[in-house]
């Protein structure tokens, strides 16, 4: 296994830092390698927001699902989705250009995850730790407000960054399914109540597998938070899709 191979088994979310702080070099590190991400025709549709204000990163460990530990990140980044400023580029061309659509979203959504997780390497090769926090789509309004979002522009993804504790170093990382749970040839298929309950053998401790799958249902899937990601991301997109864009009176 390279090395490369083996930092990607061994990389795991990391919630609680040290005082040690990011140096320069190794934060230009990893938003340098988020950029040699690839991208859809090499457009990068994408806007990374550095984080530096305290007070900002405050609100948004209170925005994020009351997150302390987001507080006290030592790097605090967000991928934002970003079919804005292409717009920009055409107009300043003298194009009109048509209205972003669901197509042109998710292919910058795409472009933001996958330069997050460059950056998310990059940070794992310098002994950093990092964690994804999706709850970056909760409080749509709030969010917005926060960050000066325009419209177009969708907070995709959030990360932070640390040096990681001892106990952080050394928890166990959970377990995966195996390939064969996962992976399916040329089409997709469902599983049977079989293979289903095969997946999970082992995984619910003491607990039947339905006490086990109710506690996580509730916990995850019905859980307030994720009835939150899903009313906000409604709000984006209703924004991205059917808004009126503001125009903005040009002064003097």
């Amino acid at each position: 296994m390279n090395e490369i191979i083996k930092a990607l088994h061994l990389r795991k979310s990391v919630r609680i830092f040290t005082e040690e702080e990011i140096t320069k070099e190794e934060k230009q590190a990893i938003l340098c390698a988020a950029l040699q991400a690839p991208s859809a025709g090499c457009q990068l549709l994408y806007t990374i927001l550095d984080i530096t204000d305290q007070k900002k990163k405050d609100r948004l460990s209170v925005l994020c699902d009351d997150q302390p530990f987001i507080a006290g990140a030592k790097l605090v980044l967000i991928f934002c989705a970003d079919c804005r400023k292409w717009l920009s580029f055409y107009r300043e061309a003298g194009l009109e250009a048509r209205r972003p659509g669901a197509g042109d979203l998710l292919l910058a959504v795409e472009d933001a995850l996958i330069a997050a997780q460059n950056a998310v390497t990059a940070a794992e090769s310098l002994g950093l730790g990092s964690c994804y926090i999706g709850d970056i789509m909760e409080n749509a309004e709030e969010v917005k407000d926060l960050l000066q979002l325009p419209r177009y522009v969708y907070p995709a993804c959030m990360l932070i960054f640390g040096h990681p504790t001892r106990q952080q170093m050394e928890r166990e990382k959970p377990e995966r399914f195996a390939l064969s749970d996962i992976v399916c040839e040329n089409s997709y298929r469902d599983k049977s109540s079989e293979e289903i309950r095969d997946m999970f053998a082992g995984m619910t401790g003491m607990q039947t597998y339905e006490k086990w799958m109710e506690a996580f249902w509730k916990r995850k899937y019905e859980s307030a938070f994720s009835r939150e990601m899903n009313r906000s991301m409604e709000v984006y997109l209703r924004d991205f899709l059917t808004g009126e864009e503001k125009k903005t009176e040009e002064k003097g």
